[in-house]
């Protein structure tokens, strides 16, 4: 197989003689061979087997052309591993190339590779896990623990039986070893992402293979989806074990971000599927942060939503927390604290979070909006806008203190008194500027205001609208957009985050206010069809239009034909709006479009 493998080598590239590797000695044998000189203390391999390695990575992206091949490959490239697995693990090649195999061996084999980096006792485990390449390996054979039940179905399909037990026998072993060496596994910042992989499997949710971070690279803050599996039943014994050993080590969740990470990871995962196991997780680990020792008067758990590792873990307890306990949690120790808390830099996101779950609580969330809505223009002045914009998501999602938050907005960009200002609400919201700051009126001037291009839309901005646009009221809002120019509506559509706005605001409209913004938008549609955000925004218009509207829509844009069909995004509207059959055959256009707008009706009385 190693041949094959060098077959596959890029012609015009000088392959390196064994000989020709750093230290000038020439080595012997093939394949994955040997061990290289101990560098450190710790033994590497050699030049000839990272070689090996990387020809396999290179094979593996090619691809095979049926299973066989597939097994056949994989089967040599293992009895390469064999004897040496650990030292493979911990190479930057090897390990990668481990990675990629793993996935494709059967998870009994797995768990002979796991049994064979872990030693005869499991102890060599602990080393691998804290290595920064060993710990990739061991995620990712834990990890094929998803694919048990599809290998079982398929041998019982083929009447040989299930034999899946090693994996799990490995699984089970790799959790006493972190049971047994609890704290040096959360606190370690390789190992404990293992620690969290192993809790995702032992729980029966999975989420995509965890990636190195890339230099630059943007921090993505939303949760990646899980996908749930069934798991066998010692599992979910272990994982009530495993929660209990984590627990005598909590106090490392409020000082160590790697532990703070587990324990988040924990709840998570508990939340999701053993809901009676993360009630009393909360408990406790509430119980421990509150009977922590603070100043006179001061709740333990304002020091920890002002430190950076704690108070990612109180962010996620107030995420998941039942009602009961979110109830104490601010009578006790958040109550008359939410507008300086909103206004620290870090303490802010918990704040968002509370405002967040307080959303489904009818007795608690009016006390909350009731304290943060005394803050808001400190909290704008903090440029904190992520407090506002949950405030306001919080409001739509409740119904309850919409007109109220309307109002203080409002006031805040000066734009309530007098009541001429409201009409230039719209603008000021999504730029975060101030009615002043915004129109720079004359000093001795009325109060009509000068007229401003439409071009600073921020992202907050955008978020606040389209929470606002979900306000039972919105009068004033839609007021607003309908005296902004044209060519201000065709910015707004084609910008990235102006482009929901628009479509918010359009599709929640009645058909009477849609009409409106739809003449104001006459003379743009082509402009919106040849844009990439303009053409969504225009799909979305177009699904919620009336025939009317829809045949005002395309009588403006088949005037334009050559350039719509030429252009990368416009020819998708032309095709589906069929432009050419309203062309050619309009009354028959016409009718189905009666007919689509009928059953679309009848389906929203359905589901109303």
């Amino acid at each position: 197989m190693l041949e094959k493998a060098e077959q596959q080598q890029p012609k015009g590239k000088k392959r390196r003689r064994p000989d020709e590797d750093g230290g000038g000695r020439k080595r012997r044998g093939g394949g994955a061979g040997g061990e290289g000189p101990a560098d450190g203390g710790r033994k590497r391999l050699d030049a000839l087997s990272v070689g090996y390695f990387r020809r396999v990575g290179e094979r593996l992206g090619e691809g095979f052309e049926d299973e066989e091949e597939r097994d056949v490959f994989v089967a040599n490239v293992l009895s390469e591993v064999g004897g040496k697995a650990a030292l493979v693990a911990t190479d930057r090649t090897g390990s990668v190339t481990l990675q990629r195999l793993l996935p494709l061996c059967h998870p009994d084999r797995v768990g002979e590779v796991l049994a064979e980096l872990g030693g005869a006792s499991g102890s060599e485990l602990k080393a691998l896990c804290c290595d920064r390449c060993g710990g990739h390996v061991v995620e990712s054979a834990v990890r094929q623990m998803s694919r048990n039940k599809e290998e079982e179905e398929d041998e019982d399909e083929e009447g040989e039986g299930a034999r899946c037990g090693a994996l799990e026998a490995q699984v089970l072993s790799l959790s006493q070893v972190v049971r047994d060496n609890g704290e040096d596994f959360i606190g370690h910042v390789h190992a404990s992402h293992v620690v969290r992989t192993l809790l995702h499997v032992l729980a029966g949710c999975l989420g995509p293979p965890r990636a190195e971070p890339r230099p630059g690279g943007k921090d993505r803050s939303s949760a990646p989806p899980l996908t749930d599996f069934d798991v066998p039943a010692s599992f979910w014994y272990e994982l009530r074990r495993l929660t209990e050993t984590l627990m005598d080590n909590v106090h490392l969740s409020v000082t160590d971000a790697s532990a703070s990470a587990v324990f988040q990871t924990m709840l998570a995962v508990c939340h999701r599927k053993r809901p009676k196991l993360c009630k009393q997780l909360l408990k406790r680990i509430v119980a421990y942060l509150t009977s922590r020792g603070a100043a006179p008067g001061v709740s333990p758990l304002l020091v920890f939503l002002k430190d950076q590792a704690s108070s990612r873990l109180v962010d996620t307890l107030l995420q998941l927390s039942h009602k009961p306990l979110l109830r104490d949690l601010y009578r006790n120790h958040l109550r008359g604290q939410l507008v300086d808390l909103a206004l620290h830099p870090i303490a802010n996101f918990p704040v968002q979070r509370l405002t967040a779950a307080a959303a489904a609580n009818q007795k608690l969330y009016p006390r909350v909006f009731d304290e943060l809505v005394e803050g808001v223009e400190a909290i704008l002045a903090a440029g904190h806008m992520g407090v506002i914009v949950q405030l306001a998501e919080s409001c739509a999602a409740s119904g309850e203190r919409q007109a109220e938050l309307m109002q203080c907005l409002l006031q805040a960009f000066h734009c309530a008194e007098p009541g001429s200002r409201h009409v230039c609400c719209l603008p000021l919201f999504l730029s975060l500027l101030t009615y002043e700051v915004y129109y720079h009126p004359e000093p001795a001037g009325g109060d009509a205001p000068a007229e401003v291009p439409l071009s600073s839309i921020c992202y907050h901005g955008s978020r606040l609208v389209q929470a606002l646009a979900r306000f039972r009221e919105r009068s004033q809002l839609l007021s607003s957009l309908r005296t902004l120019t044209p060519a201000d509506l065709l910015t707004l559509a084609t910008d990235p985050a102006g482009s929901h706005v628009l479509q918010a605001l359009v599709t929640t409209s009645s058909d009477k206010g849609r009409g409106k913004i739809l003449r104001r938008l006459e003379g743009q549609f082509v402009q919106m069809a040849c844009s990439r955000l303009g053409s969504r925004v225009l799909e979305a218009i177009w699904s919620g239009a009336s025939v009317s509207h829809r045949q005002n829509i395309a009588q403006e844009l088949v005037g334009s034909e050559t350039r719509l069909r030429a252009d990368q995004f416009a020819r998708h509207v032309w095709a589906k709006f069929a432009l050419s059959h309203f062309l050619h055959r309009k009354s028959h256009w016409q009718e189905i479009q009666s007919g689509e707008s009928k059953k679309k009706k009848m389906f929203s009385d359905i589901l109303e």
